[in-house]
C-alpha cells in the first residue's frame, strides 16, 4: 500500500491533487464501511428487537464520526502537506476526537437512563412512583448533559494555543473580565443548581397538578432552565426552573394522585341538611368518578340571609375530582329545585302597613 501511494506521488499528477484524492477516498471508505456494518447489525438484530434497533439508531451518528476520525487518521501520514496544513488537519482531528468523547458520553447517559426507566410506566392510574423516577432521572440527565457539553467545549477550545493562554490569564486574574463572565454564567449556574435541587427534593414531578400564579394545570416538561405547565384550557405556561425553589406554589399531587374536591352550595335556613347529606352520599355512590373514600357534608358558614353548605368528595386524580365536583354541584342544585324549592336562597322582607290617624286600615 505504501509503495502504491509513493507511485502516485511520483506520477505527473500534482501532489496536492493526490493528497486531496486520498483524503476523499478515506472519507468515502469510512462512510461505506460504517454503512455496511450498520446494515449487517440491523439484519442480525431483526425488527422484533425494538430496543436494540433503537440503540443502533441512537449510536449511528457518533459511530459514523468515529469511523471518519480513524479513516482520516490512517491516511494522514501519507499526505503530502505543508507544515501548516498538516498541523491544521491534526488540530481538526483532535477537536473532532474530543467532540466524539463528549458525544459518546451524552449518548451513554441517555441510553442508561432509558434502560433504567423501562421498568416504570407513567400511563397507569397509580403512577406516583413512576412520575418520581421519570422526573428525577430526566432532570439529572439534563444536568449531566449540560456538564458534559461544558467540559467538551472547554476541552476543545483549550486545544488552541491562543485560547489556552487567554483562559489561563482569565482564570488567574480577578479583574473586570472575570466578573463579567461570572455574571453571565450566573443564570446558567442557578438553573443547574435548581435542577439538581428539584431532582433531589422533588417539589414537582412530571404530570403533577399544580397551581402557579393563580393558574391551574399539569407539569408537562421539566427542562434544564424552564418548566412547561399545561393549563386546563390547553394553554402553556413557561416558568423558570428556579421559580419552584424560590416562590410558593400549590402541588395537588405531591404525596398522592388522589385529591378531595370541594363544592359550596348556598341555601335558605329552612333547608333540610340531613336530607341533603343523604342525597350527596347517593350521588357519590352512583358516580364512577368517586374513589369510595371521602364523602361529607357540613354547614360551613351562616350569614344574615343564607347558610353555606360544603360538600367534600374524593377522586383518584385531579381531572376526575374536577368533573366529580361539577357533577355533584349540578345534581344537588337540581334536587333542591325539585324537592325543596323553598330551601333555595330567597330575600325576606317585612312590611309594616299602618293607616293615617282617624282612618280605618284598608285591606
Amino acid at each position: 500500500m505504501q509503495a502504491f501511494i509513493s507511485h502516485l506521488y511520483g506520477m505527473w499528477i500534482p501532489d496536492w491533487i493526490v493528497s486531496l484524492s486520498l483524503l476523499i477516498l478515506s472519507v468515502a471508505c469510512a462512510l461505506a464501511l460504517h454503512q455496511l456494518i450498520t446494515m449487517v447489525l440491523r439484519r442480525v438484530v431483526g425488527p422484533e428487537h425494538i430496543f436494540a434497533r433503537s440503540l443502533l439508531a441512537r449510536t449511528a451518528a457518533p459511530t459514523r464520526l468515529a469511523f471518519l476520525i480513524f479513516g482520516i487518521s490512517a491516511v494522514l501520514p501519507t499526505l503530502d502537506l505543508t507544515e501548516r496544513g498538516f498541523g491544521l488537519l491534526q488540530q481538526g482531528l483532535l477537536v473532532a476526537f474530543i467532540v466524539l468523547i463528549g458525544w459518546v458520553a451524552v449518548t451513554s447517559a441517555r441510553i442508561a437512563s432509558d434502560i433504567y426507566l423501562r421498568r416504570f410506566r407513567i400511563d397507569v392510574e397509580d403512577n406516583l412512583l413512576a412520575r418520581k423516577h421519570v422526573t428525577q432521572i430526566g432532570i439529572l440527565r439534563r444536568a449531566v448533559n449540560l456538564l458534559i457539553m461544558m467540559v467538551t467545549i472547554s476541552a476543545a477550545l483549550m486545544t488552541f494555543e491562543s485560547v489556552r493562554q487567554y483562559g489561563v490569564s482569565l482564570f488567574a486574574s480577578a479583574g473586570a473580565a472575570g466578573l463579567i463572565v461570572g455574571f453571565a454564567a450566573k443564570p446558567l449556574l442557578t438553573s443547574l443548581i435548581a435542577g439538581i435541587q428539584i431532582a433531589m427534593t422533588q417539589p414537582i414531578r412530571v404530570e403533577d397538578a399544580v397551581v402557579v400564579e393563580g393558574e391551574w394545570g399539569w407539569i408537562e416538561e421539566i427542562n434544564a432552565t424552564y418548566v412547561v405547565i399545561r393549563l386546563w384550557d390547553w394553554r402553556r405556561m413557561i416558568v423558570p426552573l428556579s421559580y419552584f425553589i424560590e416562590q410558593p406554589f400549590q402541588n395537588w399531587t405531591r404525596e398522592s394522585a388522589s385529591i378531595i374536591g370541594t363544592v359550596f352550595i348556598y341555601a335558605d335556613y329552612s333547608v333540610p341538611v340531613a336530607k341533603v347529606r343523604a342525597r350527596l352520599e347517593e350521588i357519590a355512590k352512583e358516580s364512577p368518578l368517586w374513589d369510595g373514600k371521602v364523602v361529607n357534608l357540613q354547614v360551613s358558614d351562616a350569614t344574615e340571609r343564607t347558610i353555606q353548605i360544603r360538600a367534600l368528595v374524593s377522586a383518584r386524580n385531579s381531572p376526575q375530582a374536577w368533573d366529580l365536583r361539577c357533577e355533584v354541584r349540578e345534581k344537588l342544585v337540581a334536587w333542591l329545585n325539585e324537592t325543596c324549592p323553598g330551601s333555595l336562597p330567597r330575600l325576606r322582607a317585612e312590611a309594616n302597613i299602618s293607616a293615617p290617624p282617624g282612618e280605618p286600615l284598608q285591606s
